[in-house]
């Protein structure tokens, strides 16, 4: 029987990040608190360090991405990290190369951090499993499954603009059951302790029941944004979506597009 996977180390510090699930919400707090002291005014210069000075971190994108592997690539670098970009939608995998394969040419080339965004459910934790002892792993997004740092990112951006989550109520509105973005949220958000989460999307992209069980689900976004604090809107993953499922844009639009007359029914200081 597969053991629960762990991500902290034997000390309680975080090796891996996989997930959100079941990380503690203290620890979620210490990593938005030292994310917030990497943070500058636009115009002045980005903070740099050489926290990761002597690290390799390779970055392995098997699903397109220009915002996410900048991110981490930006973030490696002004830490003094070597930087190593591999897509494996264009190398290993064409030629019939496992992706464990590949893990294990790169950790003897001495790589210190794997970021892996994957299409597949289970990769990241698969590869996590299989790294020595020295190596740590995180995603970058896997499948519709989650997104960690971006459920992060997520809450950072609530926290700075509304200084907390306990009173807050934050709408989810589009396509929620192809989202993993939706999912890691959901997940910082539960452990944040939010006053209320609402799920707003027709019945073919709300998630199923068993999943956001403390959110309250609506059909209408007009009801679910009423009063909400923090309004976040996702766009349909069609490249989730099967062919069977169509959806008619402009009618999608028309029930669920973001209007200034819509939002004027959250809270006057509501974000977006």
């Amino acid at each position: 029987m597969t053991q629960p996977f762990q991500q902290l180390d034997a000390n309680g510090r975080l090796r891996h990040l996989i997930t959100l699930d079941g990380l503690d919400p203290g620890l979620m707090r210490e990593l938005l608190q030292r994310a917030q002291g990497y943070l500058r005014p636009p115009g002045q210069l980005p903070p740099r360090g050489d926290d990761l000075c002597g690290w390799t971190v390779a970055n392995l994108f098997g699903e397109p991405s220009t915002r996410t592997r900048a991110s981490f690539e930006l973030a490696a670098c002004r830490l003094g990290a070597d930087v190593l970009n591999l897509d494996l939608l264009l190398s290993s995998r064409v030629k019939g190369e496992s992706i464990i394969d590949t893990i294990y040419t790169l950790e003897a080339m001495q790589v210190d951090v794997f970021i892996i965004r994957d299409a597949e459910p289970g990769i990241v934790e698969f590869v996590a499993r299989h790294v020595g002892n020295q190596v740590s792993v995180i995603s970058g997004g896997e499948a519709h499954i989650s997104h960690p740092t971006q459920g992060l990112l997520d809450a950072l951006t609530i926290q700075q603009h509304k200084g907390g989550f306990r009173d807050l109520t934050v709408t989810i509105v589009g396509d929620i059951r192809h989202s993993r973005v939706a999912r890691s949220t959901h997940r910082a958000l539960t452990a944040l302790g939010v006053g209320e989460l609402r799920l707003v999307a027709p019945g073919e992209m709300m998630p199923d029941s068993d999943e956001f069980q403390a959110a309250r689900r609506f059909s209408s976004l007009d009801e679910g944004i009423a009063g909400a604090d923090v309004v976040m809107m996702l766009r349909i993953q069609k490249e989730r979506i099967s062919e069977a499922m169509t959806t008619d844009i402009d009618r999608y639009h028309e029930s669920y597009g973001l209007t200034p007359a819509r939002l004027a029914r959250a809270k006057p200081q509501a974000i977006v």
